[in-house]
């Protein structure tokens, strides 16, 4: 039984059925999720899936938060992240309004060096230091750009909004999180990079993704290779276009076409072999393993699980691969596993999502989830179970 029946999501799937008078046959067929799988996760018995949370989200015509229950406020407030949020926002709002008079920015490289450290401590797990600090650098590389209007001031800028995307979604906020990535795009246009424009199209195609709008976000995959073939080539370029193609494989897993999945797979695959690992090219995390870490990923939302959870569990991470993604995998394979029936390995991996990067797993959907698949599943877990879900505020 849940700790807090009446907040998980498929209580929350009831809730807005109701409310729009809808029987759950009647969902069922908006939606084109089974009646069966609807009606257990109502129940609590099954967790919410990625495609099921989408495609009710589409159904009930709501967005995908109200349904998952993000931002998730009680856990804001007690870790004091709640406070950042308004901060961050009025720093993406002064844009376009040129120099502060009141601000005298440092040196660019000075600048630069500080948003190097944001974005490798992002992918060290470190949320709340990077939302604490980024406001203020935000308001000052704006200043610093405007007033430099150089290539190499617009970079900077767009940098710091990228940081301001990676932020914003980890916590929740997926509007601020939009918002930022326009941002990025004015940055970028101003810089005349293809490179940071492919990666702007990149980024928001994962947010139509988690959406559920599958064919926007393809086109925007689309336009942002198409976008690269205008950059030098090299293995910047090669990074980013095996890149894109890892991210289609997922949004055509989502929309549960396997064939087109697996041939951008094996087309980042072939470029990964390329690049070798490339973590540091602007902290992708390309390599052969985000490969296999995605593959992992496809197989898991194509409902193959138990070959998700065979594979994941032989992908060895390479030394200093950043903690964030090691974090995210962990999830990835722990959702796989609950689904197989391991619900011990599930578990296991629950734990090492968390022990990798706490504050990104405390705020992560799929976490969530598992876990809650694991405590309808009604089996004996250690004591540390229920301290976990505490942890979780579940």
């Amino acid at each position: 039984m849940h700790a807090l029946p009446q907040d998980h999501t498929g209580a929350r799937i009831k809730r807005l059925r109701l409310e729009r008078h809808l029987t759950q046959r009647a969902l069922s067929d908006l939606s084109k999720v089974p009646y069966s799988t609807l009606t257990k996760t109502e129940q609590g018995i099954l967790p919410a899936s990625p495609h099921l949370i989408a495609s009710v989200a589409r159904a009930l015509r709501v967005k995908v938060e109200t349904v998952t229950g993000q931002p998730y406020a009680t856990e804001l407030r007690a870790d004091e992240l709640d406070v950042l949020i308004q901060p961050n926002r009025e720093a993406l709002d002064v844009y376009d309004l040129g120099p502060d008079p009141d601000i005298t920015p440092r040196p660019l490289p000075l600048l630069q060096d500080d948003a190097e450290q944001l974005l490798v401590a992002v992918r060290a797990g470190e949320i709340k230091q990077v939302a604490s600090q980024l406001p203020g650098l935000v308001i000052e590389a704006t200043t610093a750009a405007h007033l430099a209007d150089t290539t190499e001031g617009w970079l900077l800028l767009a940098s710091y909004y990228r940081t301001s995307y990676d932020v914003t979604s980890k916590l929740g906020y997926p509007d601020l999180a939009t918002i930022a990535l326009a941002r990025m795009d004015w940055a970028a246009e101003r810089a005349s990079s293809p490179i940071i424009g492919s990666m702007y199209r990149y980024m928001r195609a994962l947010t139509y993704l988690r959406a559920g709008q599958y064919r926007t976000a393809d086109r925007l995959v689309r336009m942002g290779l198409g976008v690269l073939e205008q950059a030098e080539a090299g293995r910047e370029r090669d990074v980013l276009t095996g890149q894109l193609h890892l991210g289609a494989a997922v949004m055509a897993a989502r929309a549960q076409n396997r064939a087109t999945a697996d041939g951008h797979l094996d087309e980042a695959d072939r470029m990964a072999r390329a690049t070798g690992e490339a973590s540091d090219v602007h902290w992708l995390s390309f390599g052969p393993t985000n490969v296999a870490v995605h593959r992992v990923s496809v197989l898991a939302e194509v409902d193959e699980y138990g070959q998700a959870a065979e594979i994941g569990s032989r992908v060895q991470m390479p030394k200093g691969w950043p903690a964030s993604r090691r974090s995210h995998h962990f999830a990835e394979l722990a959702r796989a596993q609950m689904w197989d029936g391991l619900l011990d390995d599930s578990f296991g991996n629950l734990l090492r999502a968390r022990k990798a990067a706490p504050q990104q797993a405390r705020y992560h959907q799929t976490v969530r989830e598992t876990y809650s698949g694991l405590e309808a599943a009604k089996r004996q877990l250690p004591d540390s179970f229920l301290s976990y879900g505490s942890w979780l505020g579940a």
